[in-house]
């Protein structure tokens, strides 16, 4: 009887050793297989879905445990180790390096910090820059995208009756000028601004919270400081191009291609905001005198989730081959919901309303994001503030607010970088071929342009 109970108790442990070899021996075997995988196939493409791969290895860890070692998925449930870094995974690393390296890498690809910001991080940078949403407190974007003041709303009404209404103008002009300007008016020609219809007093905008006030919209993806956000900053740097126009000196092109709007026709690029480039690119060479290469390639045919990181590239070899360029201007259209219209009338001529975007490369839980670095960001700044200045003294109401958001959205690759978005799916292609006029106006004045 003695016997037989310590050869069924021998049995028992023997049976439970080997659920426990066996055990390990799929976690190390599963493991080691996916590691080797993301080893083999670690480009870009395959970095883009690791948060993907992330999961499935979590769920086959979870299985593992409750079915061969129980008592670890207990310690975990118990003790409320995230799954990114419990105990059975600091186990595996410390016994097989390259799953701790692939861990890492992953991390640097992937930091996750609430759905929204991990759905755009695996799509490297986000689809669209559009998707925007406001910190907590803050003004509706939609509702008041340009937060202007009661002055500024004066002197852009004073600015519109100027032109629709001819007789009133004080007479000042010569008879010549005068004439001119009724001619193309009538035409319903855009004329520039030779004076500013409004002026900023900036001793009352000295304190960030009053800058960000009248200037900004910032997403509650991301945070900036007063380090940053300070007039010495913004209005002090010289955004003026150096290079003669006997090489290129400005860069158009569109991350988006194939954003179109209201009454685009399919198939017909000149309707699209590629056409909006064309019309822009020929201003600035004509009008102002800028060497301009407008750049068409198309990197959202079949999806606008990688467009950013498809685009990089081949930015870079424009750049590249074209050292002498100054300004790299991304130019987009947003989105806004069916029956909102971002238009103004504009000296007698329907104008779609623009906005500047910049990204900041830093999020608000985690700071920084290092794999997204961007050495310019204080230049982008300053470029797209003095911008919205030039567009609300110049052409009250024309600039919606800038926005602000996390990521870098291609920026680093000149300090003179400009992400636009004319108008709206929901204008008319006539509003933005009409913004056209005004935008260029206010980049020339920003980069020095004389009369």
């Amino acid at each position: 009887m003695y016997s037989g109970n310590r050869g069924s108790n021998w049995n028992r442990r023997n049976k439970f050793k080997q659920k426990i070899v066996a055990g390990c021996a799929v976690i190390l075997i599963v493991t080691t297989f996916l590691c080797a995988v993301y080893s083999a196939f670690s480009d870009k493409e395959t970095k883009k879905d690791w948060g993907v791969q992330e999961k499935m290895i979590d769920w086959l860890r979870s299985q593992m445990l409750e079915t061969y070692m129980p008592v670890f998925a207990f310690m975990e449930e118990e003790t409320g180790i995230g799954s990114s870094n419990n105990l059975v995974k600091r186990l595996i690393a410390s016994q097989i390096p390259i799953y701790g390296y692939s861990e890492e890498q992953a991390k640097e690809y992937v930091s996750i910090e609430d759905e929204d910001t991990y759905d755009l991080l695996i799509r490297q940078e986000g689809s669209d820059e559009e998707r925007k949403e406001l910190e907590g407190g803050s003004l509706e974007y939609e509702d008041d995208a340009l937060h202007i003041d009661g002055d500024l709303e004066r002197a852009m009404r004073e600015e519109n009756s100027l032109h629709n209404n001819e007789d009133e103008k004080s007479g000042e002009e010569s008879g010549k000028e005068k004439d001119e300007k009724e001619d193309k008016t009538e035409q319903n020609v855009f004329v520039r601004a030779e004076a500013k219809s409004y002026e900023y007093d900036w001793s009352s905008l000295t304190e960030y919270e009053d800058i960000v006030k009248a200037f900004y919209a910032i997403d509650k993806t991301t945070s900036i400081t007063d380090s940053r956000l300070n007039l010495d900053n913004l209005l002090g740097k010289d955004m003026t191009i150096k290079t003669s126009a006997e090489n290129p000196q400005i860069l158009i092109y569109h991350t988006h291609s194939q954003e179109a709007f209201a009454d685009s026709v399919p198939g017909d690029e000149s309707m699209t905001v590629v056409g909006a480039g064309d019309r822009l690119a020929q201003i600035l060479r004509e009008e102002y005198g800028f060497n301009v290469l407008h750049h068409t390639g198309k990197y959202d045919t079949e999806s606008r989730d990688y467009a950013y990181s498809n685009a990089l590239p081949a930015i870079e070899q424009v750049l590249a081959e074209n050292p002498t360029i100054e300004v790299a201007i991304d130019l987009h259209r947003d989105a806004m919901p069916e029956g909102k219209k971002l238009v103004i009338d504009l000296q007698g001529r329907p104008t779609a309303q623009f906005m500047f975007f910049n990204g900041l490369s830093r999020t608000r839980q985690k700071g920084d994001i290092s794999y997204l670095e961007n050495p310019y960001i204080d230049d982008n700044l300053a470029f797209s503030f003095q911008a919205q200045v030039a567009s609300n003294e110049y052409y009250p109401g024309i600039a919606r607010r800038i926005y602000l958001k996390a990521y870098r959205y291609n920026m680093h690759l000149r300090p003179k970088s400009l992400l636009v978005e004319m108008g709206a799916q929901t204008n008319t292609v006539e509003e933005i071929m009409n913004a056209c006029d005004p935008l260029a106006h206010v980049i020339a004045i920003v980069l020095g342009y004389e009369k």
